[in-house]
């Protein structure tokens, strides 16, 4: 069974350690511990605790067979005189897109603009990440 220690869950949910304490004190989250006394929480419990706090989807979303839609800041736009790349930052992730300079002038988007990442693809890669490097302590 995967379980995961306060600090772990955080990272995944992409908030603070202290902010996952407080949902597990208030009940929201289920956390049990482990043979050292840490609070962790179960995989699964995390899995279904994060699908519970994902947001609706945008307006429009209904309209669309897309269904990773990602929320986010335009955070850098370089333009040529044919294409140009957009830079949106949506929560801790940084999703990259290239489009046509016409299309960042008829959305205009600008650093500062909030926009909506649609992902559609045949391909997706999954990797298994590494463990996170446990936290507070040198390498030695």
């Amino acid at each position: 069974m995967t379980t995961y220690r306060i600090g772990e869950a955080a990272d995944l949910l992409g908030v603070s350690a202290d902010t996952v304490r407080r949902w597990v004190d208030a009940g929201r989250l289920t956390a049990g511990r482990d043979e050292h006394g840490h609070r962790v929480v179960d995989g699964v419990d995390l899995a279904s605790f994060a699908r519970a706090q994902a947001s609706d989807p945008d307006a429009g979303a209904e309209f669309s067979s897309a269904r990773n839609r990602l929320r986010g800041i335009v955070v850098d736009v370089r333009k040529d005189t044919v294409m140009a790349q957009v830079d949106i930052q949506a929560g801790p992730f940084r999703v990259v897109s290239l489009m046509s300079r016409e299309a960042v002038d008829e959305l205009d988007l600008r650093v500062g603009s909030v926009a909506v990442a649609v992902i559609k693809s045949t391909t997706v890669v999954v990797e298994r990440a590494a463990p996170a490097p446990a936290r507070g302590r040198s390498a030695r």
